[in-house]
């Protein structure tokens, strides 16, 4: 008998300020396993930590073909992938749409799995993402922030800095 791999993600991400300082949380579970992942950066955006903690998530695991539930509260990362919109963008060569450095490797690691998103109303009290927030949270106030390379390279383009 096949057994299907179940895998089931909760994701968040936080920003001091948008943009300002920020974090990401991500809880992976598979049977009795549970993995936490987090990390914090002196300058981004709520969104960039909301797909940086579905990357980070999806990079640590280690086979293909799973079947995974991903539980978000951005409808803005669900409904990219939902209803099919990152492919467009895609196409398009992310033309006009922000965090393209995010959205290329998710993608590519989103089409090794069976994926199903499921929406999760902010801090509602659902235990999973209340920890995901707060790692995130925790991430962004904590010391030793990284550099969102992705997104200070933007803004220094934007300025024609580059």
């Amino acid at each position: 008998m096949h057994h299907v791999l179940k895998v089931t993600i909760y994701t968040d991400g936080a920003a001091r300020g948008n943009p300002g300082k920020g974090g990401y949380g991500s809880v992976l579970m598979f049977g009795q396993h549970c993995k936490e992942l987090s990390g914090g950066y002196r300058l981004t955006t709520n969104n960039r930590m909301e797909l940086m903690a579905l990357k980070v998530a999806l990079e640590a695991l280690t086979k293909d073909d799973l079947v995974i539930d991903i539980y978000t509260d951005s409808k803005y990362v669900m409904d990219a992938f939902e209803k099919n919109w990152v492919y467009g963008w895609q196409k398009k060569g992310f033309k006009n749409i922000k965090n393209p450095d995010l959205w290329r490797p998710i993608i590519t690691l989103y089409n090794k799995h069976v994926i199903k998103f499921h929406w999760v109303k902010g801090h509602a009290g659902n235990p999973m993402n209340e920890r995901c927030d707060v790692l995130a949270t925790e991430a962004a106030d904590g010391g030793g922030l990284l550099i969102d390379k992705g997104y200070e390279e933007s803004i220094k383009e934007d300025k024609g800095l580059v």
